[in-house]
């Protein structure tokens, strides 16, 4: 192990994670995650009060187990933008004093870039991309020419991607988080039962939403709940099946619309909801056809992780982006890259 190292703190939403990154090769040394799913899921969706509590437990737990590594440290990293503003604030806090205590640089990571180079963990990054950012609070598609360099191209106007599942399953209750109960749902389902609008089919622009697909399933779910029989299992698995269908046709038309007007050499799906099994064997269709390469990342690192902020701090650290304890704050949301 050399002795240039990054720790990295990443706490902008409802998981904690810290890791420890080697700055000459990228080699993950340290990472280690506390979910806090179970806590959320009695209330459907994150509590950002509890999140931030459940954060200042959770930390200290972590970083307890990196001590060892403090002597080879070069710099601090930390989300610091968009997320959850109490729940950031546990993770710059933290941040800031181990910068203070051990006399270390600090890094502002933006958790957007984040989740790009959770495609190069471990390994070297491939600029210039295009890629199809989609999270629980995020449906963008990004050109990435540099870490300095991302302008983002589509977004959505209403609701996301992955909180769309999210609401789905509350619908249906079937708990938090959505997405991969709604999948695995769909397996068992029957996508062509329920017809559903695919959202802005006729509408030129590239761009998101999710409100209307989402309003369209809760009058089936009323429909079936209100009917004799009320709503079965098999309903439940049509309904999940047909939603994730269609949401998932919404990308693609839009995807193929992007496309027409430019055709990129590598694209890429992140994000938590990129693990979506259906979204990624419809884009990876695509890829084939127009001879594009694909790159996606490891499952485990879909989800917010420090690993990716670590990623993201060494290309920052290279490049002397710092930061000063008084600069830093952290936004809710972000307008630029």
């Amino acid at each position: 192990m050399s002795n240039s190292l990054i720790l990295s703190i990443e706490s902008s939403c409802d998981d904690s994670s810290i890791a420890i990154t080697e700055i000459e090769t990228n080699k993950l040394i340290y990472h280690k995650k506390i979910s806090q799913e179970i806590q959320h899921s009695v209330y459907g969706g994150v509590v950002p009060e509890l999140a931030a509590r459940l954060h200042v437990e959770a930390l200290p737990k972590i970083l307890e187990e990196c001590k060892e590594y403090f002597p080879f440290l070069k710099a601090i990293a930390v989300t610091n933008a968009p997320g959850l503003s109490v729940t950031l604030m546990e993770g710059v806090t933290m941040a800031k004093a181990l910068s203070i205590s051990l006399n270390l640089l600090l890094i502002a990571v933006n958790h957007l870039k984040g989740h790009i180079y959770s495609l190069f963990i471990e390994k070297e990054e491939v600029l210039p991309m295009t890629i199809l950012l989609v999270s629980g609070g995020h449906t963008q598609i990004i050109e990435a020419n540099s870490l300095t360099d991302m302008k983002v191209i589509a977004t959505t106007i209403d609701d996301s991607f992955g909180e769309s599942f999210d609401k789905v399953a509350k619908m249906l209750g079937l708990g938090y988080p959505g997405g991969p109960i709604v999948q695995e749902y769909s397996l068992k389902g029957d996508s062509s039962r329920f017809e559903l609008p695919i959202p802005l089919s006729q509408s030129p622009k590239i761009e998101f939403s999710y409100s209307g697909l989402k309003n369209a399933v809760r009058l089936h779910v009323e429909k079936l709940e209100n009917s004799e029989e009320g709503i079965t299992e098999q309903d439940k698995y049509d309904i999940c099946a047909s939603f994730q269908k269609t949401a998932v046709d919404h990308i693609m038309q839009k995807l193929k619309k992007q496309f027409k007007q430019k055709i990129p050499k590598n694209f890429a799906i992140v994000g938590g909801a990129s693990a979506n099994i259906y979204l990624r064997a419809q884009i990876d269709e695509l890829c084939k056809k127009h001879n594009m390469s694909l790159y996606l990342s490891e499952l485990k690192y879909c989800a917010d992780n420090a690993a990716m902020i670590g990623r993201v701090a060494v290309e920052q650290y290279k490049q002397n982006d710092f930061i000063s304890i008084d600069e830093i704050d952290v936004q809710t949301r972000i307008k630029e890259f």
